[in-house]
């Protein structure tokens, strides 16, 4: 019924119609914009996540030479040989450091911030890595975790959609990492 109503303003030849379609045409640009705004939010979280877990991984990757010694004796575990008996051994390395270099990220004020020419894209901090390493020689090694790392970031965003007036994205990123020897 109200639609019938639409089509007949909109087909009105006395120019009655002029302000419907003007605020048809604002409202379909302002969801449009909207939409792209939220679009664009994404693309920045699913960008930093895997730059975060590209780091992780490598984090993983590093403690490949604290591994060997536990998988030659079959298991996945950070340990050192320490005379008679093992000891643990991690590297948490230098996450942020990586993904400086892998985001072009600068430091400033206890934040990690990507900038888009003059104003800020998006800002990371916080960054909490839990590595839980592999139970030496357990009973079953193909039930166990292995050696795990657990990542967590917060990142914000601005968001540029409606002036200063809503607040930036604010989302916790966590990704995980975990070593499987191959051979």
């Amino acid at each position: 019924m109200i639609f019938g109503k639409i089509c007949d303003i909109l087909k009105n030849k006395r120019g009655s119609s002029f302000p419907l379609v003007v605020a048809i045409t604002l409202a379909l640009v302002i969801v449009f914009c909207g939409v792209s705004e939220s679009i664009r939010l994404m693309i920045i979280a699913q960008g930093v996540r895997d730059a975060v877990q590209s780091a992780v991984i490598s984090t993983i990757n590093d403690n490949y030479g604290n591994v060997y010694h536990g998988v030659r004796e079959g298991y996945s575990g950070a340990y050192q040989p320490s005379a008679a008996d093992f000891q643990e051994n991690l590297d948490y390395g230098d996450i942020y450091g990586r993904l400086d270099q892998l985001m072009g990220l600068r430091q400033e004020n206890g934040y990690h911030v990507k900038y888009s020419g003059d104003g800020i894209e998006f800002r990371v901090s916080g960054l909490s890595v839990d590595l839980d390493n592999m139970p030496l020689a357990p009973a079953n090694p193909d039930n166990s975790k292995g050696l795990l790392a657990d990542a967590a970031i917060k990142l914000e965003v601005p968001v540029s959609f409606g002036g200063n007036s809503l607040p930036p994205m604010t989302i916790n990123l966590r990704v995980q990492a975990k070593y499987m020897p191959i051979f």
